[in-house]
């Protein structure tokens, strides 16, 4: 079992009970008053036989609040996960904190400051890097969105799947667009994985029937399922951080009354990635304080509803580099997020939007998690950490504590001790090379780079199956018209490479 940090105090709550209803009740009435769009024929005829007032003409499907309820209650307050090692099987929920990575368009030259799109080779070392560090639980739908050298648009997910299951042993996620999860997912059962399945929503009130199909395949297959909600306040959502949530809420209740109607008891966690908008520029406000209390205040609500939450807001900031900026942007909404009650943190690799991410910020984001989880493990109050009898046996000063056996044994359990920084003093900085923490990351990529190895590597019969996997993927899209046949040619030089 994948080893996250357990939360051991009760969460941070910033709304009243009276609050956390206005919220429900809100919900509730627009998705009775005024309902969603479903864009998929098969989830028209499931909710109108569950009782939903369902439309087939304009597709607006209005939920009875019972049903939306109902649904609730039957999803799982914690559950497990499946990977191809059990050392990184996933417990979600009751209270156990998980850490995964941000995507990002491309890299970033750290020199420079400008980004470009990696190759095949840097998207495996990002993979490799995220499989090395310890507080990284399970893998994203991306490390990057794709690579450089003319693999098809349609296969790049295929692909990067492919990617993943062979240079990592950790749960990764399906996307759901163009059929691809249809590949992917058979993919993570070759190896004896479960992969998460990944509908998300489109704002406002709106499901896409690749999204919906999602749900449908969760379902066959019984897989966990993310649901993402991606809305911008101020532009697809309320500028009010209680109507955003509101307004998130009601487009994520259709896919957990899906899945419920379609497998009682399915595994879901609900993902928060709305952002406020930039008023100056239109862009996403990454990393803004309201960004943190948006993200509060849907812990708070959905842990009240008993399903675990993903706060999907934790990774990206509005800094183009490495910096100041770029810590406490991270850092803030990811601390926050981890004391009012979220099971999965989205942190680790981003830095600009999802247009760049990097290994040597992965390694930087690994010691912020390991902060974070130290804190949220607590302090013991014990007759031995009180050390009451150590205190008057060392007495006042010249007494110290060095020396002593309790000072070996606790130090360690309560310090956590970050790879990355500069913890120097400014005597040995100077005679060491003046070394940033950007430094020492670098010179610890490099060391997983040459050192690390999956574990375990696939058989040959599983790289065999991915690889059948992979050419039944080709062959269907190309029959799709959706690989031209100057993408195919460009193509067919990389799979033979």
């Amino acid at each position: 079992m994948a080893k996250g940090f357990m939360r051991r105090f009760p969460p941070l709550k910033i709304l009243t009970d009276e609050q956390v209803e206005a919220i429900h009740r809100g919900t509730l009435d627009v998705l009775q008053q005024t309902g969603v769009l479903v864009y998929n024929e098969r989830a028209l005829n499931v909710f109108k036989k569950a009782g939903c007032d369902v439309n087939f003409e304009t597709k607006r499907v209005k939920f009875p609040p019972g049903l939306v309820e109902e649904c609730l209650r039957k999803c799982p307050s914690s559950f497990r996960v499946k990977a191809r090692n059990p050392k990184d099987d996933l417990l979600i929920g009751q209270d156990n904190v998980l850490f995964f990575n941000f995507p990002g368009t491309d890299t970033v030259d750290l020199d420079t400051w400008e980004p470009r799109s990696p190759t095949k080779k840097e998207h495996i070392d990002l993979i490799r890097v995220l499989d090395a560090l310890p507080n990284v639980h399970f893998l994203n739908a991306y490390p990057y969105f794709g690579f450089s050298g003319g693999v098809p648009e349609v296969m790049k997910e295929i692909e990067g799947v492919a990617l993943r299951i062979r240079n990592s042993s950790k749960v990764t996620i399906a996307i759901a667009n163009n059929d691809i999860d249809m590949f992917t997912i058979r993919m993570a059962k070759a190896v004896g994985s479960e992969i998460f399945a990944n509908p998300n929503t489109s704002s406002p009130l709106t499901c896409y029937t690749d999204q919906v199909n999602a749900c449908f395949l969760a379902a066959e297959y019984d897989l966990p399922s993310m649901i993402w909600d991606g809305a911008t306040s101020g532009g697809t959502a309320p500028a009010s951080l209680a109507g955003a949530v509101v307004l998130s809420n009601a487009e994520l209740m259709p896919y957990i009354v899906l899945l419920q109607l379609l497998k009682p008891g399915a595994r879901i966690a609900v993902a928060n990635l709305v952002l406020p908008q930039n008023m100056t520029n239109g862009a996403p406000a990454f990393g803004e304080i309201g960004v943190s209390l948006h993200n509060v205040a849907f812990n708070q609500v959905w842990r009240e509803y008993g399903v675990p939450t993903v706060s999907s807001s934790c990774g990206p900031t509005s800094s183009k580099r490495i910096d100041f900026q770029l810590g406490y942007q991270k850092t803030m909404p990811t601390l926050l997020s981890a004391l009012s009650g979220s099971s999965i943190l989205q942190l680790y690799s981003s830095i600009y939007g999802e247009i760049t991410a990097h290994p040597v910020q992965a390694i930087l984001d690994d010691d912020i998690a390991g902060m974070i989880g130290r804190f949220l493990e607590g302090l013991e109050v014990s007759d031995e950490s009180l050390a009451i009898d150590l205190i008057n046996e060392v007495g006042p000063i010249p007494g110290h504590y060095l020396g002593k056996k309790h000072t070996r044994k606790w130090w360690k359990k309560e310090q956590f001790v970050p790879r990355a920084a500069d913890r120097l003093t400014y005597p040995e900085w100077a005679k060491t090379g003046k070394k940033s923490c950007i430094d020492y990351a670098r010179e610890r990529m490099e060391e997983i780079l040459s050192t690390h190895k999956v574990d375990p590597p696939l058989t040959q019969s599983q790289e065999e199956e991915i690889e059948k996997i992979l050419k039944e993927a080709r062959e269907y899209y190309r029959k799709k018209g959706m690989i031209t046949d100057a993408e195919w040619e460009s193509y067919k030089k990389i799979i033979e490479k």
